[in-house]
């Protein structure tokens, strides 16, 4: 590491980092080569050519290589059916689209997994029913708030189901800025498993970002009737330049296309614009990808836990996402941890981020993200909110070695600002 000039003591911290980790990403590497072998199983049984990845544009009727993306997609997740569009403009709206396909006037969704993210609660219209959000169209939005250990109220969401009649439950798998443990496979499957026993019509869905590849199987191979997320973070493989995706049961991805385009017509149209070799290319490298973020996941809070600070989940627990919260304690801490990040990026190093009132969300937010894709959460980036308590939430690196010295050089900052005393 002689290109940069880290402390010594650093140095040494480094190494016993590494020493703690290695144990555990010989599981991530196993979980890694399952569903790559998946993904390429996926490539050859619809025999993927290079006709796959040309360029259709106006309607882009008939476009061979967007259409059979999707039954690759679907069938690497376990999914009936699936819809990946570099169209959708964030996780956000792909999200939205999901949510309007299948939600009417009238309609009940309950959020089984208590407050979601920042962005999607304008979707709702949670805290106000803003103009084109689900309340103004008279969908009607209630929560089972989480248990105090931050799981989910098993018992509360079957006595909730049975009081009500709700068309829509909705699990979001990440933990957002939260501290609750992000949702594995197995804990998925019992809600599934829950809203299913005491309503079987209520469709499932599950925000997946964050999460695909992580295990060795998907929500939708567990009782999930819908998911849905982003290129720019797993399944993309820092590949892909933008775009979404959802998939689950075909009748519902169905009703998805129709919003996603219009009614009568839906996945039918929709020109790829050269870009159904980007997303080929990024699908494909996802598992090696995810397994990379894992990796650095695993290793900054091996680092940070020796460094004194409170990490969740720690590097020796199992992990359901890619994303690793660090608890920084203050709003300086937090502020030089993402300098010393930005610093350790291939794109837009010698920018100083500073925290900003970004649109959907609540309060200001400080965000590193020095990416060769616009805010791609899959490459190495870390973003917070200041306010309590002043946890910054890492994620990514397609490399982990580039992403390991971007680490480094967050702990460096704080050494050099004073935070850190070793």
């Amino acid at each position: 590491m002689g290109f940069f000039n880290f402390n010594s003591k650093l140095r040494d911290f480094d190494k016993k980092a590494m020493d703690l980790s290695k144990p555990y990403f010989e599981k991530l590497e196993e979980v890694s080569q399952y569903n790559q072998q998946k993904v390429l199983s996926a490539f050859i049984n619809n025999k993927i050519s290079e006709a796959h990845l040309g360029i259709s544009t106006g309607y882009g009727y008939g476009d061979i290589g967007r259409d059979t993306l999707d039954r690759v997609v679907a069938d690497s997740f376990g999914a009936e059916d699936a819809l990946i569009r570099h169209s959708f403009a964030s996780g956000t709206h792909t999200l939205s689209v999901a949510l309007f396909g299948i939600l009417r006037p009238g309609d009940s969704v309950l959020s089984i997994t208590g407050r979601p993210y920042d962005t999607i609660i304008g979707v709702f219209g949670i805290d106000e029913k803003i103009d084109g959000s689900l309340a103004d169209f008279g969908v009607s939005y209630n929560q089972v708030d989480l248990l105090e250990d931050g799981t989910p109220d098993i018992e509360g969401i079957k006595k909730e189901l049975k009081n009500k009649k709700y068309k829509m439950a909705y699990i979001q798998r990440s933990r957002g800025y939260s501290l609750r443990p992000s949702l594995s496979i197995e804990k998925i499957e019992e809600l599934c498993k829950a809203v299913k026993s005491v309503s079987p019509d209520t469709v499932i869905m599950v925000d997946n970002c964050y999460g695909e590849f992580v295990e060795k199987t998907e929500p939708t191979q567990v009782g999930a009737d819908l998911m849905a997320g982003s290129l720019i973070k797993n399944p993309g493989g820092g590949i892909a330049p933008c775009g979404g995706y959802i998939a689950g049961k075909k009748k519902y991805v169905e009703m998805c296309s129709y919003r996603m385009t219009c009614a009568g017509v839906g996945r039918e149209v929709g020109a790829t614009l050269g870009h159904n070799r980007e997303l080929y290319m990024g699908f494909f490298s996802s598992p090696h990808v995810v397994c990379e973020a894992l990796k650095t996941a695993i290793y900054s809070s091996a680092l940070y836990c020796l460094l004194g600070f409170e990490t969740s989940p720690r590097y020796n627990e199992a992990r359901a996402d890619i994303i690793q919260s660090i608890i920084l304690k203050d709003s300086p801490a937090l502020i030089s941890f993402c300098k010393g990040l930005q610093s350790g990026s291939p794109i837009d190093s010698f920018v100083v981020p500073e925290p900003w009132e970004m649109p959907g969300y609540t309060d200001k937010v400080i965000m590193a993200a020095g990416a060769f894709t616009l805010g791609a959460s899959i490459e190495l980036s870390a973003d917070a909110p200041l306010r309590e308590p002043f946890a910054v939430w890492l994620q990514g690196g397609i490399n982990f070695f580039s992403a390991k010295t971007g680490i480094l050089l967050s702990a460096q900052s704080m050494i050099d600002d004073g935070i850190i005393n070793i």
